[in-house]
């Protein structure tokens, strides 16, 4: 079997809240690190490079924010280059007090087809849990631990 075509992960996930709190819950770090990682050296905003941290898995990556369009989307990469990724989220607003967010990353790589679909696979179980943590969070004020949870004998690896 051959990979014609490298896959691009796909998730998203409602969120009950209007698009500037959702926004600002994702760049900010005092609250990202309440749903997903657990440190950052900073905000995301234009241009930012930074670095988010595991610390329940002993992992780190470097971030580089490329886009910025404030309460609309953001143009990510994160890893180490060239192992690195892409991902672009999009806030789009649902009424006054609702946003859907949706989060597409691309740019897999690995010596075989089944490395990188096992890669995408694995990150698009990782992003919707961290939309599904997002949610908890954001909506119902419930930190829950499925990020951390995911692998309680530590990294995957």
């Amino acid at each position: 079997m051959k990979l014609e075509n490298a896959p691009v992960v796909e998730t998203g996930m409602l969120m009950r809240k209007p698009v500037d709190e959702v926004f600002e819950a994702f760049v900010n770090p005092e609250i990202t690190t309440k749903f997903w990682f657990t440190d950052s050296t900073g905000p995301l905003e234009p241009g930012a490079e930074v670095q988010w941290t595991w610390s329940f898995y002993g992992v780190s990556t470097p971030v580089r924010v490329h886009e910025f369009d404030k309460n609309a989307k953001l143009v990510i990469e994160w890893g180490e280059r060239p192992a690195s990724t892409t991902f672009t989220v999009t806030f789009t607003p649902k009424g006054d007090d609702a946003t859907y967010v949706e989060i597409k990353e691309s740019g897999f790589g690995g010596d075989t087809g089944d490395d990188v679909v096992a890669w995408a696979l694995g990150s698009m179980g990782g992003f919707t849990q961290a939309l599904a943590a997002f949610k908890a969070y954001l909506d119902h004020g419930i930190v829950v631990r499925i990020v951390a949870d995911r692998f309680p004998d530590g990294k995957h690896s």
